[in-house]
């Protein structure tokens, strides 16, 4: 499980995107992961490798990769760099942290007035579209 060199880099950059730098990196990296191109454990490019690679300041990969580590997708080794975590617990987490979300969200417009068979329809409507 080593270092991608060579070639095309692993994530690439759109300047025209409204979205900052960092944003673009984390979810270049959260789409490798989630679709397993990343193994699990596999090494993520150092942040000066992958900035000279990209061409973009180092601090800018470093908040990509903080951020991902604390969201889970990624895990950090002193001295030893960043690696793919485990796509159960990132998917495991991420779940709970969407259903987290979804219950403060469902539960602000309960008391906002929007009744329940309003959301329950939204979300039968959804589902409509939606292959499972």
């Amino acid at each position: 499980s080593g270092i991608r060199t060579g070639g095309a880099p692993l994530v690439t950059l759109n300047y025209r995107d409204s979205k900052p730098i960092y944003e673009q990196v984390k979810a270049g990296f959260r789409k490798l992961i989630l679709s397993g191109v990343l193994a699990t454990g596999e090494r993520l490019p150092s942040v000066r490798e992958l900035a000279a690679q990209l061409a973009i300041n180092p601090n800018t990969i470093q908040r990509a990769y903080r951020e991902l580590e604390a969201e889970g997708f990624i895990y950090s080794i002193a001295g030893k760099g960043s690696f793919a975590a485990a796509l159960t617990e990132v998917t495991d987490r991420r779940r709970e942290e969407l259903l987290s979300a979804f219950d403060d969200a469902a539960a602000e417009l309960l008391r906002l007035g929007v009744s329940e068979h309003s959301l329950t329809s939204r979300i039968h409507q959804m589902l409509e579209g939606v292959e499972l």
